[in-house]
């Protein structure tokens, strides 16, 4: 019975790490720590503007024609107006015919938002990361894009207010694009150690073949 309890408290920290208040959907495209930082921001947000900036992270396999309004419609009971959804489905279907996938979006509550924002501008944030030809893992990207362009919408969200952010990555929280990169090389130096450095070692010392 103790045990029981212990592995369904456990499972709840655990499934936790991944709730987010501003993430309306979020299939673990996200990392909990990379919502931390989206948190902080949005907090901001909305504390001096009054608007509100959700994300959604799906990797469900839309239609091809598929209208990202359509599917963001359940979601909306649980956002405050006025707000802007930034919504990531790297399983979209773009075109069938030559299997493109990867749709990105941004919703706001109102035709007038629209114009509180540069819908082209913070797309281009998430597509400079997205695209990057780098060692970096696909998950880390993940991360540093959606930081990279909801930090983009807020800051520009906020301007439109006379306003300016502090926890935004471009502004105070750059580093962590650093951090994440170098979480990376460390990671990849240390499996290309234990798979082909260590072996290789042990046959050079001990002339194993």
């Amino acid at each position: 019975m103790t045990q029981a309890v212990a592995r369904t408290t456990l499972l709840v920290c655990l499934l936790s790490l991944s709730v987010s208040a501003h993430f309306l959907k979020n299939d673990y495209l996200i990392t909990p720590k990379a919502t931390v930082v989206l948190d902080q921001i949005s907090d901001e947000l909305t504390e001096k503007t009054g608007i509100s900036a959700y994300a959604i992270a799906t990797t469900k396999k839309l239609k091809e024609g598929s209208s990202l309004y359509a599917y963001v419609k359940p979601y909306e009971s649980n956002a405050s107006k006025p707000y802007v959804i930034l919504v990531f489905a790297p399983n979209a279907v773009i075109k069938s015919s030559i299997s493109q996938t990867g749709r990105l979006g941004l919703i706001p509550s109102s035709d007038a938002l629209k114009q509180a924002y540069d819908h082209s501008r913070v797309l281009r944030y998430f597509h400079a990361f997205i695209g990057s030809k780098d060692s970096n893992s696909l998950q880390s990207k993940y991360d540093v894009a959606m930081l990279q362009a909801y930090s983009e919408l807020a800051d520009e969200l906020a301007a439109s207010k006379g306003v300016a952010l502090k926890q935004t990555l471009k502004d105070s929280s750059s580093w962590i694009i650093t951090l994440f990169a170098w979480v990376v090389r460390i990671g990849a130096v240390l499996l290309i150690w234990i798979y082909f450095g260590r072996p290789l070692y042990r046959r050079i010392r001990y002339g194993k073949q």
